[in-house]
């Protein structure tokens, strides 16, 4: 384990990590530290699920927006799973949306485009990574 706080689930080299349901200025400087993590750790894809996120303040867009940044200069890919409308509502005030893929589940994130981990034999019947 590397100490990151939020679950991460690697498929070769794609990092999936699941994200609270509140992300805030209560927690946003340690979700950005563990995206920063992953991404540190190798990731060639990062996949940010904040599919059972329900709140997201400008804090939380900033830790996305950070590691977004960081993906970048790393050469690594990074998507957002948004499952509510208050979420992708947010992303798309402050323009994230127009930064990143964003997908509906984890399943249509991974399945997505080339794939640099070859993630899509980890999917489930349910969407889910297995």
């Amino acid at each position: 384990m590397s100490g990151e706080h939020y679950p991460v689930l690697w498929i070769g080299r794609t990092a999936v990590m699941s994200l609270p349901v509140e992300i805030d200025i209560t927690n946003a400087d340690r979700v950005r530290e563990d995206l920063l993590s992953v991404l540190n750790q190798g990731a060639v894809l990062l996949i940010a699920d904040l599919s059972r996120t329900t709140f997201c303040d400008s804090a939380g867009v900033g830790a996305v927006a950070r590691s977004f940044r960081r993906a970048k200069a790393s050469q690594s890919d990074m998507r957002l799973v948004v499952g509510t409308l208050a979420v992708q509502r947010v992303l798309a005030l402050t323009g994230i949306d127009r930064l990143l893929d964003i997908y509906p589940s984890v399943a249509a994130s991974l399945a997505a485009s080339p794939d640099p981990g070859n993630a899509t034999a980890a999917v489930d019947a349910d969407g889910g990574a297995a």
